[in-house]
């Protein structure tokens, strides 16, 4: 949720905002009107409850008639203060539906444009030669690590089973991104993977990403896409010391329904229904926040040349971000069987568009309370396993361990393709 003061004290840098997303400038106008309503419908109401307080006072030294007219006129105010007692209440609803339709104010700097106008702001590590790659699909087969087949006969399409080496490579990677977190000053957290709707709402997952949540209509809960969302709302309602900014790194399965994505990504573990990540989360004073959001995407690419990926790191488009971003960035691995790069890791900096809708703030050097700022980022997830196996991979279809995922895998240097 954006500040209200600033769509009152500068509208135009909202609406400017909403240019650069693909968004309508009306929503900027649909909240000024729903806040100038709201504060008339308050002022009626306190004007109403003023002149209540004044007849109160007046009917104790009252007699006869004239006590018997303030009386009257008494209860007929009591019926009009609960009527625009009402109204208010209304118009509260109505400001929040507006405030919360409006996504975070793009950050200064971040790129025009859609899904393709990202700016690449470095490459780093040379794609490897490898003729005809094998995908990781192929590979993940051979290794008897990921089984597709199965998992559509159990679940469905774009689910799977990782087996054998695959589960470990997937146990590997993320004990390596805990390990880094922890040495960091990250508290390790393993979330819950249902949230209520103040926490989803909160994190502003029910707006234009509504589609992509499983929900479970009989408990009125929601499987969550990231443990951001949890993590988000583990200090809802707090006031927090954020003298050093608070990090947090959660473990947890996500879900998508990967709504609008049919015949994209069909072959593999890319875009699948249920994965799992291990996602930082950080609370910090919203001075620091461009410095921790630089901090995040240096833990992403230190866990990228941990496992030796190329990758290049562009500066996401204002159109392709998510509502709770003022700014992203993504970190995207070199696939051979594709030629070309993907997306593993994403930053974001949500300023104190999340903290704001959920009630987490600071006390600042006076004292006061103030809303904190949010900030996410991937450290590992199971598209990893992706770029692992295909650049990774041997002429005989093995597949060689990166040296930093070894301890976590008995030593082994070498996956071999099983037998049969």
């Amino acid at each position: 949720m954006i500040d209200l003061r600033l769509v009152r004290e500068d509208p135009d840098a909202v609406r400017a905002s909403q240019r650069l997303r693909g968004e309508p400038e009306s929503a900027v106008d649909d909240l000024l009107a729903a806040d100038e309503r709201r504060r008339l419908a308050v002022q009626a109401f306190e004007a109403l409850r003023a002149e209540q307080k004044v007849l109160g006072r007046q009917v104790p030294a009252a007699a006869g008639d004239e006590r018997a007219a303030l009386l009257a006129k008494t209860k007929d105010l009591a019926a009009e203060v609960r009527r625009t007692e009402g109204v208010v209440a209304a118009r509260d609803a109505d400001l929040r539906a507006a405030q919360l339709a409006l996504p975070n104010v793009v950050a200064a700097g971040v790129p025009a444009g859609g899904e393709d106008d990202y700016v690449v702001l470095r490459e780093v590590g040379t794609p490897p030669d490898i003729a005809d790659p094998r995908d990781h699909l192929e590979l993940g087969e051979r290794l008897g690590a990921i089984d597709i087949e199965r998992g559509a006969k159990v679940s469905g399409s774009r689910f799977y089973f990782l087996r054998g080496v695959g589960a470990q490579l997937q146990l590997a990677m993320f004990q390596l991104a805990v390990a880094q977190a922890v040495e960091r000053g990250f508290v390790p957290m393993i979330t819950p993977a249902l949230v209520k709707p103040a926490s989803m709402e909160g994190t502003g997952f029910l707006g234009a990403h509504a589609a992509e949540v499983y929900r479970l209509e009989a408990d009125d809960l929601y499987l969550v896409g990231t443990s951001e969302v949890p993590l988000a709302a583990y200090h809802g309602d707090e006031i927090l010391d954020l003298s050093a900014p608070v990090r947090y790194a959660g473990w947890s399965s996500c879900f998508r329904r990967e709504a609008g994505s049919y015949g994209r990504d069909t072959r593999g573990i890319i875009r699948v229904h249920q994965f799992d990540k291990v996602e930082m989360f950080s609370y910090c004073r919203p001075e620091d926040a461009a410095a921790e959001h630089a901090a995040l995407l240096a833990m992403e690419e230190e866990m990228l040349a941990k496992v030796e990926l190329p990758y290049r790191v562009i500066d996401v488009a204002a159109g392709d971000l998510g509502s709770s971003a003022a700014r992203k960035y993504d970190c995207e691995a070199w696939v051979p069987s594709q030629g070309r790069y993907r997306e593993v890791t994403s930053t974001s900096n949500c300023t104190t568009f999340q903290a704001r809708r959920l009630g987490v703030r600071y006390r600042d050097a006076e004292g006061r309370t103030q809303v904190a700022a949010t900030l996410n980022g991937t450290l590992a997830t199971t598209r990893w396993l992706v770029a692992i196996l295909e650049n990774h991979q041997q002429p005989d279809g093995a597949v060689r361990v990166p040296a930093a995922l070894r301890p976590y895998l008995g030593g082994r240097e070498l996956l071999e393709p099983v037998a049969g």
